[in-house]
């Protein structure tokens, strides 16, 4: 009976506070339709809320005349009456309250109180305004899995990537390294409103890609920076040189050889071979692992020697052509081309000083000719008249003169 009793007083205060409410709400309606207003405008706007975060909603009014605001739920229960709150939902607070807004926040927000939102402005027609709360779920930690852990260099692979739980749906990108690929997504809606995303990733990797991060990114409103990766795992073939140890440079009969196969692929090789192409290798030969030496070289020894080398993937090799020349052809015989070559440059450069005397002696004896020739006229002339014309031939008693170069 007590309980009765408690219920049935409650009902009472609530059913007294909303009809003072209204009574208040009606007074101000009779007084409001005596004097004219100027236009009202009420704005509210949307709002984005991340689940278990806090939400405000606010309802504005423009050149307000004391009209009556008020805040329903998306079942049109009031949650705030002007400052004044009948709601019985303590998340609900009051932020602000003034002729012009009403300003109410929503803490810990649930998908449940998702929805729309009423701002209610008592004015004669009544106004309202409508904010809606959308309620961002994140999703879950991306998954990502591959059809195999490893793949052989040449071959296609496919990746996947998985975000489960998220409101609204995710959206899947992928990188390789620094360069962004395309996959294809599919979207699963869930019954309880919320959206599965799944993305695949088909790709034909090189050797170059080993050890190279595949990256599923995920882009969600409720997140940033939400990725996974894979690094991918490729086994190839091997990849085969040959390094000179000694000699270097030209090799001479009666050197010795010694040549390194140098080999890296994944697996790492488990198997090297030295063979000559079109014939055997040297019985004095020493093979020891990749190292390849033979001592005292001559002519016969000419030839390609290759290194075979192997792995779970497949083989490769590398060759190497061995020319063993003169013994003699050593630097007595270096010496000897520089000398024939110092020989025809000393020729050449005797040549040009020749030409260059010859050419003198040509221009200095023309020079010299036009000079005497002058100067045989006026020997023999008794003024300059007579020797102007002695020097054109014109004489006959004077002995010609001869000049000689040598």
């Amino acid at each position: 009976m007590k309980q009765v009793s408690n219920m049935a007083n409650t009902s009472n205060g609530s059913l007294a506070t909303l009809l003072i409410l209204f009574t208040i709400s009606a007074a101000i309606h009779t007084g409001a339709a005596q004097f004219p207003v100027q236009s009202q405008n009420l704005i509210a706007d949307n709002v984005s809320v991340v689940e278990g975060e806090t939400a405000t909603i606010s309802c504005r009014v423009k050149n307000n005349d004391d009209s009556v605001i008020q805040l329903l739920n998306p079942n049109r229960q009031t949650i705030y009456f002007r400052d004044v709150r009948p709601l019985k939902d303590a998340r609900f607070q009051l932020v602000n309250f003034s002729d012009n807004e009403l300003r109410v926040s929503l803490s810990n927000v649930s998908l449940s109180d998702e929805g729309r939102y009423v701002c209610q402005l008592y004015t004669d027609p009544p106004q309202e305004a409508y904010a809606d709360i959308t309620v961002l779920i994140p999703p879950g930690n991306p998954i990502i899995e591959s059809r195999e852990d490893i793949v052989r260099e040449g071959n296609e692979t496919e990746i996947t990537c998985t975000s489960m739980g998220s409101k609204p749906a995710a959206t899947i990108r992928w990188m390789k390294g620094d360069k962004e690929l395309q996959g294809k997504s599919k979207v699963e809606a869930t019954y309880d409103r919320m959206f599965t995303v799944t993305s695949w990733l088909r790709l034909t990797v090189m050797r170059e890609d080993d050890g190279v991060p595949v990256v599923c990114i995920v882009d969600h409103p409720a997140v940033k920076d939400f990725q996974t990766q894979k690094y991918l795992e490729v086994q190839y073939k091997p990849e085969v040189t040959i390094k000179v140890e000694f000699p270097q440079g030209l090799i001479r009969e009666g050197e010795n050889l010694e040549l390194t196969c140098q080999a890296k692929g994944k697996p790492q090789p488990h198997q090297v071979n030295w063979v000559r192409v079109d014939d055997d290798v040297p019985s004095h030969a020493v093979i020891t692992g990749s190292d390849l030496f033979i001592e005292n070289l001559n002519k016969s020894y000419n030839g390609t020697y290759r290194c075979v080398v192997s792995n779970s993937v497949g083989e490769t090799y590398a060759d190497y052509i061995l020319y063993v020349r003169d013994s003699q052809a050593g630097p007595e015989a270096q010496r000897l081309d520089h000398a024939v070559i110092g020989g025809v440059v000393a020729v050449v450069v005797f040549a040009m000083l020749c030409l260059l005397i010859v050419l003198g002696r040509y221009f200095a004896r023309h020079k010299g000719t036009y000079f005497t020739h002058e100067a045989k006229g006026a020997d023999d002339a008794a003024d300059a008249d007579t020797a102007i014309i002695n020097a054109e031939g014109g004489h006959n008693n004077s002995d010609e003169k001869k000049e000689y170069y040598i």
